[in-house]
C-alpha cells in the first residue's frame, strides 16, 4: 500500500507510543499537518513555537517520557532553538520535527530555507536530515531511542517538502527491527573492580556526602538511592534538578547544595572526607571556586556519560554506567555505616542557620514572596507539580517548596531559560492531568512567554500561575544591588496590569497585596476549573540568600549571612 512520508511519519510516532504533540503549522510542514488530522494524536496549538518546545520539555520532564515539538521551517525552526538548548543543558528528552524546503531547493537560498541542523547541531544529541520519504520509519525510530536513552537530549528531524509529500509502498510492520548505531554505546553496569573499590572507599570514610543530580530521577534511582543512603547513614545533598531524589522530610536529606542553597549542606560538603556524586555534573554554581572545593574530599563520580568524568572536577574513582543499575551492583558489596558523630554535628550546623525558616518570621503587614510560596506549600500539603520561569521565584520555590517526590519541580537549570515556566507548566499538565500544576513565576519571566495562556484558555489546561510580582528583574536587580553598588541599570520593570492581560484571555485573576489574603487566593485557584492567575505584589528590593559572586567558594556561601526577616539585610 503506497502512503506518504507525511503517513508514515504519523505511525511511526504512534508506534512510538506519541498522543500529543506540541507545534504551529506552516507552508513547509504543513502536508504533516494535513494527514494529521487522519491519526489518534491530540496536537496542541502553542502560540509561538519556542512555547511548543517548551511544553515538550514540560511534558517529558513530568512524564519521564519523550516530548514532541512541530514547527515549520525558516523561523518556524529557528524560534525552537531556545527551548532545544534548555532541553540539551538539562537532559530532557524532546524530538522537534521541523518542516525544510524541497531536498533539491538545499543550499539554494530558497523561501524560508535555514540550515537547521548547522544551527542546531551544537545544541541536540543528534540531528537527522530527511530527504527520501523511506528513511522517515527508521529515523523516527532512532530519534526516539536516542533522545530516551543514556543520558538523554533533544533530537532534531528536519523534513525536507518533497520526501513528505512522496509516496512509497510501507507497513508499519516493515519497521527495523534491530537499530544501527555505529559508535552509539549507552554503559549499564560499571566494572566490578571498579565497584570493590568503591566499596572499600565507602568503608573507611567518617564524614561522607552523597551529591544527587538530575540523574537520580532520570535513571528511576530514587528508591535504590534511598536504600544506599540509608544502609551507609550518609547525608544527600541535592542540585536544583536533583530535587525529589530523596524527599525533603527525609531525615538524612540536606536539601539543596551550591549557590543558593543551605548553608549546612554546603557546610557538610567542605568537611566531607568522601563525595559520592550521583548523575551530577559538578556545575560552577554547586561547586563554587573549585580550587577550594571540598579540599578534605576523596570523590567517586557516577554518570552516564563519559564526557563528564573529569570536565569540572578531578576525582579519585569513575564508575560509568546507569546510575540506577550501578547503585543495584554496589549495595551488596557495602556493609552498614555507623556515621553518628558525622550526623550530629550536621545537626548542630543546621540549628545554627536555622533562621531563613518562614516559621519564624515575625508578620509585619508586608507582602513577602517566601510568605506566598510557603503558603502554596502549605496548601497544597507539598503534592503539586511546581513549575517555575528563571529568577528569585525560582530560587524561592525552592527553598520554600520542599520537594518530596521526583518530576514534581519543573525549571530551566543549566540553560536558565526566562519565559520556561507558563509553556512548562502547560505541557506537564498534558502529562499529568490528574495531578495539580502550579507555575511559580516572576513577572519578568512571565512576560516573555505570556501569548502562552491563549493556550491554557483554549485547552482548558489546569494550571494555575502565582506571578511573584515585585516590579523588577529581580536576579539582576539582586546582583547590581550586591555587585554594582545598586546602579540598576535596565531592570526596573512596569506593567502590564496582570488581572486585565488573564482577562483578556478569558482566565480569571486576582491581584493580593495584603499577607492576610494569600491563603483564600489560593484556594480560589483551586476550586477554579481551567486556568488562573494570581498576581502577588511583593516587597520590591528583597533579596535570595545565600547570595555569592560567580567564582566565590563554597567557605563564602557558607559564611554569608542569612536573613531572619528579609526589611532587617
Amino acid at each position: 500500500m503506497k502512503i506518504t512520508g507525511a503517513e508514515i511519519l504519523w505511525k511511526s510516532l504512534i508506534r512510538e507510543g506519541v498522543d500529543v504533540v506540541f507545534g504551529y503549522p506552516g507552508g513547509a510542514i504543513m502536508p504533516v499537518y494535513d494527514v494529521m488530522l487522519d491519526y489518534p494524536v491530540y496536537h496542541v496549538l502553542a502560540r509561538h513555537e519556542q512555547g511548543a518546545a517548551h511544553m515538550a520539555d514540560g511534558y517529558a520532564r513530568a512524564s519521564n517520557k519523550v516530548g514532541v515539538a512541530l514547527a515549520t521551517s525558516g523561523p518556524g525552526a529557528t524560534n525552537l532553538v531556545t527551548g532545544i538548548a534548555t532541553a540539551k543543558m538539562d537532559s530532557s528528552p524532546i524530538v522537534c520535527i521541523t518542516g525544510q524546503v524541497a531536498s533539491h531547493l538545499l543550499g539554494k537560498d530558497a523561501f524560508q530555507e535555514v540550515d537547521v541542523t548547522g544551527i542546531t547541531l551544537p545544541i541536540t544529541k543528534h540531528n537527522f536530515l530527511i530527504t527520501r520519504a523511506d528513511e522517515v520509519s527508521q529515523v523516527v525510530q532512532k530519534a526516539f531511542h536516542i533522545a530516551r536513552s543514556g543520558r538523554p537530549g533533544p533530537v532534531v528531524i528536519d523534513f525536507c517538502k518533497n520526501a513528505q509529500i512522496e509516496k512509497i509502498d510501507f507497513e508499519i510492520d516493515q519497521a527495523p527491527e534491530k537499530l544501527s548505531l555505529p559508535g552509539y554505546r549507552t554503559p549499564k553496569h560499571a566494572p566490578e573492580l571498579d565497584l570493590r573499590k568503591a566499596a572499600a572507599l565507602i568503608a573507611k570514610a567518617e564524614q561522607p556526602v552523597i551529591l544527587a543530580g538530575q540523574g537520580a530521577l532520570m535513571s528511576k534511582a530514587t528508591e535504590v538511592l534511598d536504600l544506599f543512603a540509608t544502609k551507609t547513614q550518609t547525608p544527600v545533598a541535592m542540585t536544583l534538578l536533583g530535587l525529589g531524589g530523596l524527599p525533603s522530610s527525609h531525615h538524612l536529606s540536606l536539601g539543596m547544595m551550591g549557590m543558593h542553597g543551605e548553608a549546612y549542606c554546603n557546610q557538610a560538603i567542605q568537611q566531607a572526607d568522601l563525595l559520592l556524586a550521583f548523575g551530577m555534573r559538578f556545575d560552577d554554581r554547586v561547586t563554587g571556586n573549585l580550587r577550594t572545593y571540598a579540599p578534605r574530599a576523596r570523590k567517586i563520580h557516577v554518570d552516564i556519560d563519559p564526557t563528564e568524568m573529569g570536565k569540572n572536577v578531578d576525582v579519585d574513582l569513575t564508575l560509568m554506567g546507569d546510575l540506577k543499575t550501578v547503585l543495584e551492583d554496589l549495595l551488596p558489596l557495602i556493609g552498614g555505616n555507623d556515621h553518628e558523630p558525622w550526623l550530629s554535628k550536621i545537626d548542630e550546623w543546621k540549628k545554627e542557620t536555622s533562621e531563613r525558616n518562614i516559621i519564624s518570621w515575625q508578620d509585619d503587614g508586608k507582602l513577602h514572596a517566601a510568605q506566598v510560596i510557603h503558603a502554596l506549600w502549605e496548601i497544597t500539603a507539598g503534592d503539586a507539580i511546581v513549575a517555575t520561569g528563571v529568577g528569585q521565584h525560582q530560587m524561592w520555590a525552592a527553598q520554600y517548596y520542599p520537594v518530596e517526590k521526583p518530576y514534581r519541580l519543573i525549571t530551566s537549570g543549566g540553560a536558565g531559560t526566562m519565559g520556561f515556566g507558563l509553556p512548562a507548566a502547560i505541557g506537564a499538565w498534558f502529562a499529568c492531568r490528574n495531578q495539580e500544576v502550579w507555575l511559580v513565576d516572576g513577572d519578568g519571566s512571565f512576560q516573555m512567554t505570556q501569548a502562552e495562556l491563549t493556550t491554557a484558555f483554549q485547552e482548558g489546561a489546569n494550571v494555575k500561575v502565582a506571578i511573584i510580582n515585585n516590579g523588577f528583574l529581580g536576579m539582576v536587580r539582586q546582583w547590581q544591588e550586591f555587585f554594582f553598588d545598586k546602579r540598576y541599570a535596565s531592570t526596573r520593570i512596569t506593567g502590564p496590569d496582570f488581572v486585565k492581560l488573564a482577562d483578556a484571555h478569558g482566565i480569571p485573576a486576582q491581584r493580593i497585596t495584603d499577607p492576610g489574603n494569600v491563603s483564600s487566593a489560593i484556594e480560589f485557584a483551586r476550586q477554579t476549573p481551567g486556568p488562573v492567575v494570581l498576581d502577588f505584589v511583593v516587597e520590591m528590593e528583597e533579596s535570595v540568600f545565600p547570595m555569592v559572586p560567580t567564582g566565590a567558594s563554597l567557605d563564602e556561601m557558607i559564611r554569608r549571612p542569612l536573613r531572619t526577616q528579609p526589611e532587617q539585610v
